[in-house]
């Protein structure tokens, strides 16, 4: 009997009980800023839970942009995931070090091509570890997987279709960066971009859906509740951004948890809407 997932979050306690099932696909998705070190690949290589393989964001990538960590082609990715063992019936669980930071991505990316059987870890590594549950710093063999990627195109946004937007109004964009990022209070960590925030959008930082001691994900009355205190509208659709697409995810997956998924993520994010140029900025607080 194939292994079955309780739902899109599961807890250390299932992934302990199931840890040893063949199907069963462990991801580290952790990822860190550039220039921050030692860089995630490194953590991975000194410590993750047992069975666990790296899944490399920036590899995982489409290396014709010179944006950071843009989706690949559904070719590319099929190979990826394949590398990384993953089939299209695996039953894959995703995590990152501090809970939801990285993870929700990696369970996007996966969702957008086509494979559902994902969940992400509640707590993640660090939840983990304070649990005094087991770590290891040896690489897992595995065989390659056989993955077909289908990609769903409603699950991204590009800047011509976020500019148009603006205008239309149809979807509200909601961005993921912090309160000082989106206000441009504080200067953007990436060199060269304008600070401030798409026009219109709203702001809730993504760590606002996890609880800060453990990691965890707060209920989903409460993830709703932060997102209609931030703004949104849950029952209109939505676009979430933030510096680079990672944490739009954690966005993305909070609002999945909340029932909704009408959501899109908007790919280049703030990376490439605040390089000089046509992009409309702005900066306070947009209310």
């Amino acid at each position: 009997m194939s292994l079955s997932l309780p739902g899109s979050l599961v807890t250390t306690e299932w992934l302990a009980a199931h840890i040893d099932r063949p199907e069963l696909v462990i991801l580290d998705g952790s990822f860190k800023l550039p220039g921050v070190t030692p860089i995630a690949a490194d953590d991975f290589a000194a410590r993750h839970i047992p069975k666990a393989r790296f899944f490399d964001i920036d590899k995982i990538a489409d290396h014709e942009t010179s944006l950071p960590h843009m989706l690949p082609s559904p070719e590319s990715f099929e190979q990826y995931a394949a590398d990384l063992g993953i089939s299209s019936d695996s039953t894959v669980v995703v995590y990152d070090t501090p809970g939801l930071m990285s993870a929700g991505r990696v369970w996007w990316t996966l969702r957008t091509f086509g494979h559902d059987k994902v969940a992400v870890l509640d707590g993640g590594l660090r939840k983990w570890l304070a649990e005094g549950r087991p770590v290891t710093d040896k690489i897992a063999s595995f065989a390659r997987g056989v993955f077909q990627a289908h990609f769903n195109p409603g699950a991204v946004r590009s800047k011509a279709q976020v500019l148009e937007n603006i205008a239309s109004q149809a979807e509200q964009v909601i961005d993921a960066r912090s309160a000082a990022r989106f206000t441009a209070t504080e200067k953007e960590a990436r060199p060269g971009l304008r600070s401030g925030h798409i026009p219109g959008s709203l702001n809730l930082p993504f760590n606002a859906l996890t609880n800060p001691q453990t990691g965890e994900l707060l209920d989903t009355a409460s993830i709703a509740k932060a997102f209609e205190q931030a703004g949104l509208n849950l029952s209109e659709p939505v676009i979430a951004s933030c510096g680079s697409g990672v944490t739009a995810a954690a966005l993305a997956f909070g609002l999945h948890l909340a029932g909704k998924d009408d959501v899109a993520i908007y790919d280049g994010a703030w990376t490439e809407w605040g390089r000089p140029g046509d992009t409309p900025v702005e900066t306070g607080d947009g209310k």
